[in-house]
């Protein structure tokens, strides 16, 4: 079992930046493929970028790729999803989610074990 633990959410005008972090607890992190998902006021929650076991392999989806990067240091059971040029449709609470079996390509809630609390990310116009 993996408990997760987000933070660096907060307030950020259009076109900012944050990096948010996941922190891991146990000693298997390595062990689980990792994805951010997000979630709007009255919306399902929806996926938002994956990674690897190793890191070697990433996914995104189309309406952030190429803004936001996923990353993940084992050594420090954590991992990141840095986002840039942000756009107001960006805001939502972020949610970073471990998967125990399978691929690392998983882009459904219902695929992944364990979640993290969430954590705010507000862009204003």
């Amino acid at each position: 079992q993996v408990q997760l633990v987000e933070s660096g959410g907060g307030l950020v005008q259009a076109g900012g930046s944050l990096r948010l972090s996941c922190a891991a607890s146990g000693r298997t992190f390595s062990r689980y493929a990792m994805g951010w998902f997000r979630q709007a006021p009255g919306k399902e929650r929806e996926f938002v970028a994956a990674i690897s076991r190793s890191g070697g392999t990433t996914y995104y989806a189309d309406s952030v790729k190429g803004r936001f990067t996923i990353s993940r240091d084992n050594a420090k059971n954590t991992v990141y999803l840095q986002m840039n040029s942000l756009k107001p449709e960006d805001t939502a609470v972020y949610y970073c989610a471990a998967r125990a079996v399978g691929g690392s390509s998983a882009i459904n809630p219902y695929e992944y074990d364990y979640w993290g609390q969430g954590t705010q990310v507000t862009v204003s116009s």
